[in-house]
């Protein structure tokens, strides 16, 4: 299964939405968004490409009470989780916080296969040692808004656990 990995849209809905057109035509099932949509009327344009989106809200909380509203109106295709998530798409644990700090954290558990965050707008993707003597990925798509940084985002395979980190509107920039 493939999935759409964004975080850092700030009411950036045109971006948002690009993206999602982008990782749908890569193949992606579904999207995680790591947090900081802002207003709920952000996720419109993005939900119009019909793949699931998984999404918090970051430390740009915005309007939860509209998010859930967006949620209820979308029939399951919007899960919004609030601070963080806990979630298994083919067969792999993935939990999904905001912070960049906090997802490393969570990646030392060595209780999930993959960890997704975002706030740094710094994009990367890297394994990380564990404590129970594994690895676990982390990934940090950066910010599809493009704000102080390119608008990036990633693509990730949970068959295989590849992910390519994308600029919005071009190729891949890297494979790990």
């Amino acid at each position: 299964m493939k999935l759409g990995i964004i975080s850092d849209s700030h009411d950036r809905a045109d971006a948002l939405a690009q993206a999602v057109r982008e990782a749908k035509a890569a193949g992606a099932q579904a999207v995680i968004h790591c947090g900081d949509l802002i207003g709920a009327q952000t996720v419109k344009p993005a939900l119009a490409h019909g793949l699931p989106i998984h999404l918090i809200h970051g430390n740009n909380v915005g309007d939860t009470q509209a998010l859930h509203f967006q949620m209820a109106k979308s029939r399951g295709q919007l899960r919004y989780h609030g601070a963080d998530a806990r979630i298994e798409l083919a067969g792999r644990r993935i939990f999904v916080v905001h912070y960049d700090d906090y997802g490393y954290a969570m990646a030392c558990t060595g209780e999930w296969d993959l960890v997704c965050c975002g706030h740094s707008h710094k994009a990367e993707a890297r394994e990380i040692a564990n404590v129970k003597g594994g690895r676990t990925w982390l990934v940090n798509p950066g910010t599809v808004a493009g704000l102080a940084a390119p608008a990036t985002w990633a693509l990730g395979d949970l068959a295989t656990m590849r992910f390519e980190l994308r600029e919005l509107g071009r190729e891949h920039l890297a494979t790990l």
